[in-house]
């Protein structure tokens, strides 16, 4: 037997006692490390989803216990996972980095247009993985005989890339110290990629049929769950299948390569329109540009998907991790304002101390038909 295969079975058969998500956190790592409002706002959408009970009791210790992070008092690896925040844990828990690259070609021997690296907890860097898909993936459109109104689609499904985005949080090989979930975007196909490999007989053909499901991290994809991020396990991959297949796209393709699983989306077709080539952003035909549906940005939505609960100025950017003002009231709070997507909710006095801001019923119907938030 391999050394590899040997080293797998061992690893998967240790795996229902012992694993990366459920070990006590490194010494001196406390919930002061952990960011409250993201755990707070886990907790109001699995209550809200049914997912979670009801509860009053909304102290973080409190909560963590609900989502299965604490044991014995500990917290465990998982809640750093989920909700890590202060800078010391960047040098402890280095693996929790996203990659994101635009290329200008079609494989990696290409130049960059676009390439950032973050690191954070997963729903921060998912947000961060879904807004950089909504600058770069383009939208194509046509013209309908008899109709007034022209037919707009993404080439890629956001409903079936943030699917195979959470899958990556879920499934990923927390224990590579230079691991990270990534982004590329090429002119002829995306990819999503995590550190790992297949576990418990899973193969890449196996994934677009019905098939039992069993996340490497099952703590993690449980709260990814009850925040309602993904609907049930052992789905996802054929939700996938299902979005592309009613966006237009092939169906997408799954590979183990080089220690890491890798998911390859192929762009939709439109009939009649032809396909995007070049730089993705500007425009290439009449019909076909790189901007967002509706042109509502990828800052705006970001915005939108954490306004669960009405929320001050201050709270909003610290949940969005951003300091200056100007940047977040310029690219985020204007724009979302100005289209009415929330509101205030003291109109008449803007600058009151207690002003909060909530979602509109249009915000609301948006995020629903965007699938970007949980219903």
């Amino acid at each position: 037997m391999p050394r590899s295969e040997y080293e797998r079975r061992l690893v998967e058969r240790l795996h229902t006692t012992r694993r990366w998500e459920n070990e006590p956190v490194a010494e001196g790592v406390t919930v002061k490390d952990l960011d409250a409002e993201e755990i707070r706002i886990t907790l109001d959408n699995a209550i809200r989803l049914g997912r979670l009970e009801p509860t009053d009791r909304r102290d973080l210790q409190s909560i963590l216990r609900g989502l299965e992070l604490i044991r014995d008092g500990r917290l465990l690896n998982a809640a750093v996972a989920l909700y890590g925040k202060s800078d010391r844990l960047k040098t402890i828990y280095p693996q929790m980095s996203l990659r994101l690259a635009r290329f200008r070609g079609k494989d990696r021997l290409a130049d960059f247009a676009d390439n950032r690296q973050y690191w954070g907890h997963a729903f921060a860097l998912l947000r961060r993985a879904e807004s950089f898909l909504m600058d770069h993936v383009p939208i194509a459109g046509r013209i309908i005989p008899g109709k007034m109104i022209r037919e707009d689609k993404p080439w890629y499904p956001p409903r079936a890339t943030r699917e195979a985005l959470a899958n990556a949080f879920c499934h990923r090989d927390y224990v590579i110290p230079g691991g990270a979930v990534a982004v590329a975007v090429y002119d002829d196909h995306l990819e999503v990629t995590n550190p790992g490999v297949f576990h418990f007989g899973i193969t890449p053909e196996s994934l677009s049929k019905p098939h039992e499901s069993g996340p490497w991290n099952p703590i993690i994809a449980s709260v990814f769950y009850r925040a309602g991020v993904i609907e049930r396990w052992g789905s996802g991959t054929l939700n996938i299948v299902d979005w592309c297949a009613e966006n237009g796209n092939p169906e997408p393709t799954w590979k183990e390569e080089a220690g890491s699983v890798f998911v390859i989306f192929a762009p939709a077709k439109l009939e009649g329109t032809p396909q995007v080539t070049g730089e993705v952003g500007r425009e290439v035909t009449g019909e076909v540009t790189g901007e967002v549906v509706g042109q509502v940005t990828g800052e705006v939505i970001q915005l939108l998907r954490i306004l669960s609960v009405p929320k001050t100025r201050a709270e909003l950017q610290r949940t969005l991790e951003l300091k200056g003002q100007a940047n977040f009231r310029d690219r985020y709070l204007r724009p979302a304002l100005d289209k009415e997507l929330i509101k205030m909710e003291i109109p008449d006095k803007p600058r009151s101390s207690k002003q909060k801001y909530r979602l509109t019923e249009k915000g609301r119907q948006f995020l629903a038909e965007q699938a970007e938030y949980p219903q």
